[in-house]
């Protein structure tokens, strides 16, 4: 079943008629599973904080909920670097969730992808993705890859799930903790979509690397 990307499979919570308390149940628990599989803290202490420096800028693209964006400021803000930080998203519903959440003024939130931002010109120190490649087709994943780097100056990295099948029955006894949601159920979609190591290394373009970090997950990094 994992031997290939199940690449027809779409999440609920990107229907646009899904229920809206349930999804609003999904951004919020998505914070949940990003602290304890994610591995963004390591990540921000290996790549980030060492490159921290006064008014450095971030894009969080794909940013959903923005719990992953509003950790990364904080972590800096700890160590007394803190970042000027904009957070992209499609879904005007993911926006509307990640604003309540937010203080007023302390994250820059847009309705945009990373190419139309490209595309206007727009530049960061730093740009970084959450669980957004396995949206993505592999034809469409040079394309996206370059609008980053035109985006990010300093460094790009985007976390990801990697398919595995321990990663999928682990994730499939979550079933008690996340409920009225979309995690579990669209948890295990995204876990067959996402891509294997060999798949992501055969189309990054010349400058980027990839990483894998556990718990299964894949990170592909552009650095300068």
């Amino acid at each position: 079943m994992l031997l290939e990307r199940a690449t027809r499979l779409r999440e609920r919570m990107d229907d646009p008629a899904c229920d809206p308390r349930q999804l609003r149940n999904t951004y919020a628990q998505f914070a949940l599973v990003n602290r304890w599989v994610s591995g963004w803290r390591r990540v921000f202490e290996r790549l980030l904080a060492p490159r921290l420096f006064a008014g450095a800028t971030l894009l969080d693209v794909g940013c959903g909920g923005a719990d992953v964006t509003r950790s990364l400021l904080r972590w800096s803000r700890q160590l007394g670097e803190p970042l000027l930080v904009t957070a992209i998203d499609p879904d005007p519903r993911a926006l509307e969730f990640a604003r309540s959440r937010s203080r007023p003024g302390e994250i820059e939130f847009v309705q945009a992808t990373a190419e139309e931002l490209a595309r206007a010109g727009r530049r960061f120190d730093f740009v970084v993705s959450n669980h957004l490649l396995h949206h993505l087709e592999e034809r469409e994943l040079p394309a996206f890859l370059d609008a980053c780097g035109r985006l990010g100056g300093r460094l790009v990295v985007h976390n990801d799930l990697r398919r595995h099948p321990v990663a999928l029955l682990g994730f499939a006894l979550t079933w008690p903790i996340f409920s009225d949601s979309f995690i579990v159920g669209d948890g295990l979609r995204s876990i067959r979509r996402s891509y294997a190591p060999s798949e992501l290394r055969a189309v990054l373009p010349d400058g980027w690397r990839h990483e894998t970090l556990a718990p299964f997950r894949n990170l592909v990094v552009l650095e300068r």
